[in-house]
């Protein structure tokens, strides 16, 4: 099928178009760029963003061109239940953000990260540990937003794929440096509107010109039984379950999430969610579809690289026209979400390692952190350019970064409904789950035997503790208890002595269990108690000159608090009930 009257652009139709889009898009935050620019509005657009904005914003950021490309890849192996289990269960984790997001906001209105907020909330260590998982992530969020690009560009047009991840780079590049967070929420409401209207013509286009439903038909015979089946088991086992367990990390630890959590309004935070989790399902399981069809169809992407499916499929059945409305869709989905990694990064470096580490939340200069901002969105993208040529695939990279966070989700979480949390408990949690999840994920040792009897129950609690969580952020602690032991009651017979086959999905279930088994340990026969009320005050805006708590120098008045002098040893406050 792949010989089909593929269309490529010529070298000055390519250039027009990513002129257009990118110089759009520049001109659109060119309007909005102040003279004297505000460090906090860098950050978080003043933290009353409205609800079409935010929406907008969060669906762009979480539907990127990676996810599309990756829920084809999940199409193309795992059959139809493959976008299914990889845009659902998506979008189902924005929905569960907006709870536990509602106690964060409450707890730390003004802040800028949750990383900054870990550090009013424990210190230095446990600040850092998530500031630098959270650089990781963008950075291998960026270089794999950067690969999708190149290779879109080197598909249609005579440009290579090193050319095209460089004229992605630069062209995002462009437009965010100036007015950071701000420039990437305006233009992602305009890039997802966008989106949802190149989809609602492109993809039954498509499905039409292969000869839909008829296609379905005759080609049965391309299927396994397993790809057939819309109950798969190998497609739960290899990509549901594992995307559970990594979109809940991303949801609680990801800063492009973060941020857009601190920027909206508080009254909006459940709207805007809900609205998310709608867009996010509808766009991805549609755009998952094209390799669902490219499997029955007998496509076989170039190389046998599955990032190929998407731009080979719109290659091989769109006119010229329509390719080139693709072309632009594609575009936009990448760059909403690598501009919101270049946002998500400079934050880190001029709130958490800037502005609490370097300079001191009192003395904190918002010049000098503008210029920290800019630096760290040109490293990065310098940084991820260097890595994309690798081309490694886009669906190992997210499932990979999503279970490594899983170390992180039962501290954090905890960190801001449990007062006797430590920060001992915290880093030390974390840092075990890390030195359990990464010879279980690489298979450095055989998991048979004792070892792999020992993986399954840690994958039974952390079965547990995932579904305890969900339902926790609802329905309270007491129906989040009943939750994980049945959950792992019934999960038990099933996974003890069989799921250590499955090593991603192990290494992530375990990162959970031994995290949330060492805080608890270390924290329960605690004496010490948080008084949460502390946050706010340790965390605010940088550029307000007024003395109200939660301003930078309302923090500095507000050092005799308890503890406040003190940030390495927050959690040795002891203060009354705070209930």
């Amino acid at each position: 099928m792949n010989e089909a009257s593929a269309v490529q652009f010529g070298a000055i139709t390519v250039v027009l178009l990513l002129v257009a889009f990118y110089g759009g898009t520049y001109l659109i935050s060119h309007r909005i760029r102040k003279k004297k620019e505000n460090a906090d509005a860098y950050m978080t657009a003043g933290n009353k963003i409205g609800f079409g904005i935010s929406a907008a914003s969060m669906t762009a950021t979480w539907i990127w061109a990676s996810s599309m490309y990756a829920s084809a890849e999940a199409g193309y192996t795992y059959g139809i239940s493959g976008p299914i289990h990889y845009g659902l269960w998506g979008a189902l984790m924005i929905l569960f953000i907006y709870p536990f997001g509602k106690r964060i906001r409450a707890v730390a209105p003004k802040a800028h990260s949750i990383a900054e907020v870990m550090y009013a909330r424990h210190g230095r260590s446990s600040q850092l540990m998530l500031a630098g998982s959270n650089v990781v992530g963008s950075l291998i969020s960026l270089m794999s937003n950067f690969i999708a690009g190149g290779v879109l560009i080197a598909m249609l047009s005579p440009f290579t794929f090193i050319q095209g991840v460089l004229t992605v780079a630069a062209g995002v590049l462009l437009y965010t440096l100036w007015s950071g967070f701000r420039a990437s929420v305006l233009t992602d409401f305009i890039q997802v509107m966008a989106m949802f209207g190149a989809v609602a013509v492109i993809i039954p286009f498509i499905f039409i010109a292969a000869d839909f439903p008829s296609a379905f038909e005759t080609g049965a015979q391309n299927l396994s039984a397993e790809q057939q089946s819309f109950f798969s088991s190998e497609a739960f086992l290899n990509q549901g379950a594992p995307y559970i367990a990594a979109v809940l990390a991303y949801a609680i630890g990801n800063q492009t999430i973060a941020q857009r959590l601190f920027a909206v309004r508080k009254d909006l935070i459940k709207p805007t969610f809900i609205t998310a989790t709608i867009g996010y399902g509808a766009m991805v399981i549609g755009v998952g579809m094209f390799g669902v069809l490219a499997l029955y169809l007998g496509f076989e992407p170039t190389d046998g690289d599955a990032n190929n499916i998407i731009p080979e499929m719109a290659a091989s059945y769109l006119p010229a026209v329509l390719l080139a409305v693709f072309f632009v869709m594609i575009i936009g989905a990448l760059s909403s979400t690598a501009d919101s990694d270049l946002a998500a990064m400079s934050s880190i470096m001029m709130a958490d390692v800037y502005g609490q580490n370097v300079a001191g939340k009192g003395r904190a200069n918002p010049r000098t952190m503008l210029l920290v901002g800019r630096v760290t969105m040109l490293l990065a993208t310098a940084a991820a350019v260097s890595f994309a040529s690798l081309q490694l695939s886009i669906l190992d990279l997210l499932v990979f970064v999503g279970a490594l966070w899983g170390a992180l989700v039962f501290p954090v979480l905890a960190s801001f409904y449990w007062k006797k949390v430590t920060n001992n408990a915290f880093t030390v949690s974390v840092l075990a789950a890390l030195a359990c999840f990464v010879p279980v994920r690489f298979e450095w040792f055989p998991l048979s035997g004792a070892l792999g009897i020992l993986v399954d129950v840690l994958s039974v609690i952390g079965i547990a503790v995932i579904l305890g969580l969900m339902c926790f952020g609802f329905f309270g602690v007491r129906v989040a208890k009943v939750v994980a032991v049945i959950a792992g009651l019934v999960s038990a017979p099933f996974v003890i002595g069989f799921l250590h086959d499955y090593a991603t999905l192990s290494a992530s279930l375990v990162a959970y269990a031994v995290s949330t088994v060492v805080c608890w340990a270390m924290s329960v026969r605690g004496t010490a108690e948080f008084d949460f009320a502390l946050i706010a005050q340790r965390t605010g805006n940088f550029d307000d000159d007024d003395s109200a708590p939660g301003t930078a120098t309302g923090a500095a008045a507000d050092a005799g608090a308890p503890g406040a002098a003190n940030p390495e040893n927050h959690d040795t406050t002891t203060v009354g009930d705070t209930r």
